[in-house]
């Protein structure tokens, strides 16, 4: 399937063959046997979904979440401060009307600074180890190992505006389902050509594919042939269905009010989808351009930090504002992140900055999170964490962050899987079983 970023024509094939991302919401590819191992952990339990939003680069902490009064700001930044959260007013001009919905880690620090091995442990939470690839899923797939249900309309692991990474050994229902995000929605997901014959024919046809496929179904030759026999019946369930339909379509109005933009486009669709509450557990929203090394503040560049950090601020908080007239922002929570964050101190000679790894910045909002918060501090270049600020008094990795996701959701993040490829135990957290990497609980106040 084509990116949801360009338009794309589907056929009833492309359809049918582009669901195979999550393939299969039935028990044919579901893992339920799998042995567990976890201790015993107080789950916060606060949030339905989670919408992960990917900011794709690794967004300078110093200029988004962690800015400070310093010779290196540009002219025109006008720093507003609520409580202790201060912003940037000039880009982001909305997260400053709403900094007591957002809850700021700025004690942040990654073990990467590599773009692919740190986008991997940012949506692993695992390190990008070559012999382990096949068993680190995404931690969209594994929350919808934990939270998915047989039935639900909407896969549990839903992406947009980009690819993330899959479910690995856990199985094609726990595969992201890449959707387009457009106005036009999914244009196949019915077939009018026969008026209001359209449906009963298509249930005819499908009828005989069943019974000419009945051998394979029952006897499949391996994991992956069942899957793709089921996951054409989830397929199935999505079409003709005007509440599925309903969600990936909006309205020209909407599409304004978020910016007419690829990521607010995305954003959308993730706010039907919570709406519709047809099962969608994890949204993964990616928008990319944060790789600034150069010219940053140049408004005649293109993508630089006055443009993207415009398009988060505007999508996020109609988003925000959108889930609260619905009743749904307590029980969605909203995570922003990259995957490190940007040197220290002035601009590069180029005007941008480089890859740095010791401080990083994520925003949480909604799910039982406590806004107006900032927890920990860095130095005054933003080189290192000064002041860690939470129970463990030590730097936040992206480690604790996934853990608090999963505890926001109900999920035990000491737990681990015995049944893979390997033999080799999967932990939902590497050594968080040992006490080594916790749930933040200072963000849910």
């Amino acid at each position: 399937m084509q990116g949801c970023n360009s338009p794309a024509h589907y056929t009833r094939r492309r359809l049918l063959t582009g669901f195979g991302g999550f393939a299969a919401l039935t028990a044919l590819a579901s893992r339920g046997g799998a042995q567990t191992q976890q201790a015993s952990v107080q789950t916060r339990s606060t949030a339905k979904t989670c919408i992960f939003i990917n900011l794709d680069g690794a967004p300078s902490h110093l200029d988004t979440f962690d800015i400070k009064d310093a010779p290196w700001n540009a002219p025109d930044t006008d720093i507003v401060q609520a409580g202790r959260v201060t912003i940037n007013k000039t880009i982001f001009p909305n997260f400053a009307r709403m900094a007591g919905d957002l809850c700021l880690l700025r004690s942040v620090v990654s073990w990467e600074a590599a773009h692919d091995r740190g986008q991997f442990y940012m949506q692993t939470s695992h390190p990008a180890n070559p012999a382990f690839l096949a068993e680190s899923p995404h931690i969209g797939a594994v929350v919808a190992h934990e939270m998915g249900k047989a039935g639900s309309k909407l896969p549990p692991f839903l992406a947009f505006n980009g690819a993330p990474r899959g479910a690995a050994f856990l199985g094609g229902r726990n595969e992201p389902m890449n959707a387009p995000a457009n106005q036009g929605g999914f244009s196949t997901i019915t077939h009018p050509h026969f008026g209001d014959a359209s449906e009963a024919r298509f249930v005819q046809r499908y009828n005989l594919l069943e019974k000419l496929d009945a051998e394979i179904r029952r006897n499949p030759h391996d994991l992956q042939q069942a899957n793709h026999a089921s996951f054409y019946d989830s397929a199935k369930g999505m079409m003709y269905d005007p509440v599925i339909t309903g969600v990936f379509r909006f309205s020209a109005d909407d599409n304004a009010r978020y910016g007419n933009t690829n990521f607010g486009r995305s954003c959308i669709v993730a706010r039907n989808a919570v709406r519709s509450e047809q099962g969608a557990s994890f949204i993964n929203l990616t928008i990319g351009g944060w790789d600034m090394h150069q010219r940053m503040f140049d408004t005649g560049y293109p993508g630089n930090l006055y443009q993207i950090g415009r398009d988060l601020d505007r999508s996020v908080a109609n988003l925000v504002q959108d889930l609260k007239d619905s009743g749904h922002f307590d029980s969605t929570l909203i995570v922003m992140m990259g995957e490190f964050g940007r040197t220290p101190g002035g601009l590069n000679v180029s005007g941008g900055r480089d890859h740095h790894k010791n401080a990083m910045c994520a925003a949480m909002i909604g799910g039982g999170v406590r806004g107006g918060r900032v927890i920990g501090s860095t130095d005054t270049n933003g080189a290192n964490v000064k002041d860690p600020g939470w129970s463990q008094d030590r730097p936040i990795y992206v480690e604790d962050i996934t853990a608090t996701i999963y505890s926001a959701l109900g999920i035990n993040w000491t737990k681990s899987l015995t049944e893979t490829p390997s033999g080799r135990r999967f932990e939902y957290v590497p050594y968080a079983s040992a006490g080594q990497y916790t749930a933040i609980n200072e963000v849910f106040g």
